[in-house]
């Protein structure tokens, strides 16, 4: 069974390198790059929904997914849209409600960052800024419940922007365990790659 990763705005799908290289267990994982699967349409989160999905159709059989931030938002929204293509999902930092707030506080610190610092990112800075706008009405809170396959959150222990939503979907989802992961951030693939590692290794070998 293929295993996806899905990296967030913010990073690349080497974002995952380090995880997957302390991981026992790391074959048939695949690390598809966003800004590749819009294949040049307007970065809009429906565009790249849609790419996504086009991604994962062409995956035969049933596929674990595992995502970080926009990537968990994209493989929370395919599994309730595809619950027979999901065998399990992994939420790492995900939230269950896009704040318009944070999304209006994001978009006014990366005015007056350079283009330069975008370059190690997934996309562009204009590219980031109609995703992060195009995705202000996402709220899976009537929906979280309808999630019908094993599911493992992770949050990082300093993620407290995130950490009411790991708890939110714990509560609201029925196959649902949570993961704290000490000395890690939003970014816990590259804070604490060790023990990220770790847990997917347990938990695939249960779901999987």
């Amino acid at each position: 069974m293929k295993k996806i990763f899905i990296h967030g705005t913010g990073h690349r799908a080497a974002s995952w390198d380090e995880t997957i290289a302390c991981m026992k267990h790391s074959d048939n994982i695949l690390c598809p790059d966003l800004m590749t699967l819009l294949d040049k349409k307007e970065a809009t989160y429906s565009n790249l929904y849609d790419s996504f999905v086009k991604y994962g159709g062409e995956i035969d059989g049933r596929v674990a997914l595992c995502g970080l931030s926009l990537g968990g938002i994209l493989a929370l929204q395919y599994a309730l849209d595809f619950p027979d293509k999901v065998q399990s999902l992994v939420l790492i930092g995900t939230p269950h409600k896009v704040s318009k707030a944070a999304l209006g506080i994001q978009n006014a610190v990366f005015r007056f960052f350079p283009k330069s610092l975008f370059e190690s990112m997934a996309f562009e800075k204009k590219d980031i800024f109609l995703l992060v706008n195009s995705m202000k009405d996402l709220d899976f809170r009537n929906r979280a419940q309808d999630v019908q396959c094993p599911v493992l959150l992770i949050c990082g222990k300093k993620d407290s922007a995130n950490m009411k939503s790991a708890l939110y979907f714990q509560e609201n989802m029925k196959h649902a365990k949570l993961e704290i992961i000490e000395n890690a951030g939003h970014v816990v693939n590259e804070d604490n790659p060790e023990r990220l590692a770790e847990i997917l290794d347990a938990y695939y070998s249960e779901t999987i």
